[in-house]
């Protein structure tokens, strides 16, 4: 049920499309996010997810920051993201790996600059979570492939972050299917009570209640392997470039149940091909995402099946 709605009256200009939940607008989120019709919702949001660019140590062509500046320039949204979230909200961010320019060795520039924005926004890190991916590509490709002196680097990690060491989450919205032991013990309810090695005592009643599921691990396993999808048909029949780092489905579904709740607004700055704004509609909160790419942002309206153009999407 949504008790508020944000996305009323006159889109701004960088608007590129809406929808009945949600806005994307096209821009460098660290600009649009200071401007007055988006100002409006400091203090509204209850989730930003996000994956922002990677820390690299060289530039690409969507035009990352390289280095300390890097660091700088991500610990800079700290405190906006600060200003913008709601007592109770969160701040959840996938940070990619980052290697040391022509050496066998990883960079720290990605953690450095998490604890930078958790030092500048004054955030408590709540949990770390991993992002397994089993059907990654060996890399770094020289250092796995052509020297073999490597394994392949084949997980990121997404960090919790909120302004209190309470935000709202609720694990019971993220509950997974039980294991068939566990089945089998909630049917015979038999197992076998009594000290364990560990010295905890288990009574007999300890894990014969029926929750519903299981209580998930802070590892999450998405292959990212989809290839027939709405949003990479649209891509292909308008001649719009794909996103090369489309997120699964799996890291935002999981993060939008765990930390929201319908009708919450869920905030995307670094949006790409914009999957968060996709799932936070199909779970039905409100989402207002920013992508810094305009053939991104266009490609983005082939998730939603209904979107209204606006002015930049024309």
């Amino acid at each position: 049920m949504i008790s508020e709605r944000f996305f009323i009256g006159r889109p701004p200009a960088d608007s590129v499309f809406q929808t009945s939940l949600g806005r994307m607008l096209v821009g460098r989120s660290e600009e649009l996010l200071s401007r007055p019709p988006q100002q409006r919702l400091k203090g509204k949001v209850q989730l930003v997810f996000t994956s922002p660019p990677f820390p690299l140590n060289r530039k690409k062509r969507y035009g990352n920051e390289e280095g300390e500046a890097y660091k700088e320039w991500l610990a800079d949204f700290g405190p906006l993201f600060r200003e913008y979230l709601s007592d109770s909200g969160s701040l959840a961010m996938e940070m990619g790996n980052a290697w040391v320019p022509g050496e066998p060795a990883m960079s720290t520039l990605a953690l450095e600059s998490l604890l930078a924005l958790k030092e500048r926004g004054d955030f408590h890190l709540c949990q770390e979570f991993v992002w397994y991916n089993p059907a990654r590509l060996p890399s770094p490709a020289q250092w796995v492939n052509v020297e073999r002196i490597r394994v392949k680097d084949s997980f990121t990690r997404l960090w919790w972050l909120s302004a209190t060491t309470r935000p709202k989450a609720d694990n019971r919205r993220v509950l997974v299917e039980y294991s068939d032991s566990m089945k089998r013990l909630l049917r015979t309810r038999k197992y076998n009570a009594g000290e364990r090695p560990s010295e905890h005592n288990i009574g007999e009643e300890s894990f014969l209640c029926d929750h519903g599921g299981a209580i998930p691990p802070n590892v999450i396993t998405a292959a990212n392997t989809r290839s027939n999808t709405r949003y990479r048909q649209y891509c292909a029949d308008h001649g719009l470039e794909i996103h090369p780092a489309r997120m699964p489905r799996e890291l935002p579904s999981f993060f939008i149940r765990f930390l929201t709740e319908p009708g919450d607004l869920v905030l995307d700055p670094f949006a790409g091909s914009n999957t968060t704004g996709q799932i936070a509609e199909e779970l039905g909160r409100q989402w207002l995402a920013i992508e810094a790419e305009p053939g991104y942002t266009r490609g983005a309206i082939g998730r939603f099946e209904r979107v209204t153009r606006l002015g930049r999407g024309r």
